[in-house]
C-alpha cells in the first residue's frame, strides 16, 4: 500500500464522525444509532474506493462481504446497547452489574474477532493476498475510528 493511499478512509471516517458532536458527551441511543448507520451505510463505499477490486474480484467479495458486514452490524448493535446502557447508569453501577457489562463486552469482541477470523478463508478464495491484507487493514482503521470516537463520549467510572 502507498504511503497515503489510506488518506481517504480517514479523512471521509473522521467528516462522518464530526457531524456528529453530541458522540463527544454521553452517547444517546439515537445518536449511537445514527453514528452506527452512517458509519455502515459509507463502509462499503470506502472499502470500495480504496480496495480497488477488479470486476470478477468485485463479483465474488461483496456477495461474501454483505454477508460478513451483516453479522458484524449485530454485533454493532448489541455494543451500542451496551453503551447506551452503561452510559444511563454509570453513576450507580453495582459491582455485579459492572462485571456484567464487562462480560458482555469482552463476549463482543470475542465474537467479533471470530467472525472476522470466520470470513478469512471465504475472503482468501477471491482476493489475492496483498488486497486481502488490505481489506483487513481498511477495516481495523475503520473500527478503530469508531471506537475512539465512542471512547470519548463513555464516562469513566469514578472510585
Amino acid at each position: 500500500m502507498k504511503k497515503g493511499t489510506t488518506t481517504p478512509i480517514l479523512l471521509l471516517v473522521l467528516g462522518i464522525l464530526l457531524a456528529f458532536p453530541a458522540a463527544a458527551g454521553e452517547p444517546e441511543e439515537a445518536t449511537l444509532d445514527v453514528l452506527i448507520s452512517t458509519i455502515e451505510s459509507n463502509k462499503k463505499a470506502l472499502i470500495a474506493v480504496n480496495l480497488g477490486l477488479d470486476d470478477e474480484e468485485a463479483q465474488a467479495f461483496w456477495p461474501i462481504y454483505d454477508r460478513y458486514e451483516g453479522e458484524l452490524s449485530a454485533i454493532r448493535t448489541r455494543l451500542a446497547a451496551l453503551i447506551d446502557d452503561y452510559t444511563k447508569n454509570f453513576a450507580t453501577l453495582s459491582d455485579e452489574k459492572a462485571e456484567k457489562i464487562v462480560e458482555d463486552f469482552l463476549a463482543m469482541e470475542r465474537e467479533r474477532a471470530d467472525v472476522r477470523e470466520e470470513y478469512r478463508d471465504d475472503f482468501s478464495d477471491v482476493l489475492p493476498g496483498r488486497k486481502l491484507a488490505r481489506f483487513y487493514q481498511i477495516e481495523n482503521k475503520i473500527h478503530a475510528i469508531l471506537r475512539y470516537e465512542l471512547a470519548r463520549g463513555i464516562p469513566v467510572i469514578e472510585e
